[in-house]
């Protein structure tokens, strides 16, 4: 596996993002243009209109199955950024920082994470700010 770093850290699986989402679109295109002849030609307005709700439904399932295991995902990152904290420090992560600043913060190793924390809060760093910053990225192998 090719090691992890600031160009190279986001993940995109191919068969989900690109294909299923191209077939996903291919079909509602599909979908529109058949209810629209269903309407014109007020033949099967009902099969039309139940291929077009499926095709509906598979882009809100295609949608929500990324956005529920991202934020799966973003508690438990919270969750460790903030252990990871109480243990370099003996206090939890400040409120003035937000759930990306936290994400990015991940990459840090623990010998910059603390000072790159304090500087997140007191320069309202962006997420790609604090990732740029990293001087030795610690790569984060499973977050999809």
């Amino acid at each position: 596996m090719q090691e992890q770093n600031f160009k190279n850290h986001p993940k995109l699986v191919p068969l989900f993002h690109g294909v299923t989402a191209l077939l996903l679109l291919i079909a509602f295109i599909g979908a529109i243009i058949n209810f629209i002849r269903s309407v014109n030609n007020s033949n099967n307005l009902l099969a039309s209109s139940i291929l077009l709700l499926l095709v509906v439904i598979g882009f809100l399932f295609f949608w929500f199955i990324r956005t529920f295991s991202l934020g799966a995902q973003d508690r438990a990152i919270r969750a460790e950024e903030n252990l990871r904290y109480f243990t370099l420090t003996g206090k939890l992560l400040d409120n003035k920082l937000t759930l990306r600043q936290i994400i990015a913060l991940r990459f840090a190793p623990d010998e910059e994470f603390v000072d790159l924390v304090d500087r997140a809060i007191k320069e309202n760093l962006k997420p790609t700010t604090i990732k740029e910053s990293i001087q030795h990225w610690k790569p984060d192998y499973n977050r999809i």
